[in-house]
């Protein structure tokens, strides 16, 4: 995916700088906020009316990046579409959360990798408190091991970074339409697993985790200790140690010790140690 990655100088007003940690107000556009007035895209027409064609609103997109440069070039490469209009953009999941509400987006473009909660926990609050808000991942994960553990928790799609721009915009337009967007060499994955009757991921260990073991082994990847997850992820650093004995044993690893080194190799094969 090729992104604008130039103006960085016009970054200071956007959201996300900063302590990544600390919560932050979405920018709201408000160029998008009176979608009656701002109309785009292919004509219809409508036969209730004489009045002749009307045209089709402009999907709104909440874009969600902790890298401000990143996050500029994606609302810059949006916004150009004659069908499509950023109504707000921000760099945390709970800046999202909190103005999802106002926002009334048709769909949260977001990355992976977010500074103050789990993709997965982001995802399956947005299903749940705002299920007509669709969404659709972005990141450098292994496909494989991501998109359907993704997709289980209510996103409609997983796209790599390093997909061009056509194969973004395609997949954005498809997600707006309710469709599920994965890679053919996912899809075909998924496909096979399923009429197998077993679950697509071809990374056996990791398909035994939960959720929240996935997510505790994935920080564990980045050399976060008990403690630190346990604020990452809003529990008792107990609750921690707990996860990583269920996980030691999925794995059948002697002593976690082994398990903190299995992990630190596996987020280094990963790029994300």
């Amino acid at each position: 995916m090729s992104l604008n990655r130039s103006n960085a100088d016009k970054m200071g007003g956007l959201s996300g700088e900063g302590d990544p940690h600390k919560d932050q107000d979405l920018r709201n556009h408000e160029e998008a906020a009176a979608p009656a007035e701002d109309l785009a895209g292919a004509s219809l027409t409508n036969p209730a009316k004489s009045g002749g064609p009307v045209r089709r609103a402009r999907a709104r997109i909440l874009v969600l990046d902790a890298h401000p440069v990143t996050r500029y070039g994606l609302v810059q490469l949006l916004n150009q579409e004659p069908d499509l209009i950023v109504c707000g953009e921000g760099g945390t999941a709970t800046s999202a959360l909190a103005s999802l509400g106002a926002l009334k987006p048709d769909l949260l473009v977001t990355d992976i990798l977010l500074p103050d909660k789990s993709c997965l926990d982001l995802v399956k609050e947005v299903s749940t408190l705002h299920p007509g808000v669709q969404v659709l991942v972005v990141g450098n994960q292994d496909e494989t091991i991501y998109a359907e553990r993704l997709l289980r928790a209510g996103a409609r799609g997983y796209i790599m970074k390093n997909e061009e721009t056509p194969e973004l915009l395609k997949a954005i337009r498809q997600v707006l339409t309710g469709q599920i967007w994965v890679s053919k060499n996912v899809s075909t994955l998924i496909v096979g697993a399923y009429a197998a009757g077993h679950r697509a991921t071809n990374h056996s260990e990791l398909a035994m985790l939960s959720d929240r073991e996935f997510q505790v082994f994935e920080l564990l990847a980045q050399g976060l200790t008990s403690d630190q997850i346990a604020r990452q992820l809003r529990i008792s650093p107990k609750t921690v140690d707990t996860h990583r004995w269920h996980i030691k044993e999925k794995f059948r690893l002697r002593t976690l010790p082994d398990l903190m080194k299995y992990a630190l190799r596996w987020g280094a094969s990963q790029g994300s140690a």
